[in-house]
């Protein structure tokens, strides 16, 4: 029997509340503060959950540049019809579009670091899976 599991990716950071309040007003989720003030969880609907832990130190990671790592990425999932929408709500917030092609019109994935460097994507959503 497999034991029941769920997942949460996290972020390093050095002020993770800025971070935390960046993915949290893109994501339409909501902000948790446990008892560790280091650790700063993001949790809405639609099976989000994220959480940013501060480390002093952070560095970002220099991807998209070749000597750098890539690390890991979030990607994003919106409908095509949004992702125009999508990508103001990004660069409004923060984020720093980090792809070296044309950023905009009906390409189906974009990139872009957050405010800490860190990259992710939006990305078209898939269609579902027939039942």
């Amino acid at each position: 029997m497999t034991v029941a599991k769920t997942s949460v990716l996290v972020l390093d950071s050095a002020e993770p509340m800025q971070l935390a309040e960046f993915y949290a007003a893109l994501l339409g989720a909501d902000l948790h503060r446990g008892d560790d003030p280091e650790f700063i969880e993001i949790i809405g609907q639609r099976g989000v959950h994220l959480a940013i832990r501060r480390d002093a130190g952070h560095a970002p990671p220099s991807w998209p540049r070749p000597e750098g790592s890539h690390q890991a990425h979030l990607r994003i999932l919106v409908d095509s019809d949004d992702m125009d929408e999508a990508e103001r709500e990004a660069v409004g917030l923060g984020a720093r579009p980090v792809d070296a092609k044309e950023n905009s019109g009906p390409r189906e994935v974009r990139i872009y670091a957050d405010p800490a460097g860190h990259s992710f994507s939006l990305a078209v959503s898939p269609p579902p899976l027939p039942i």
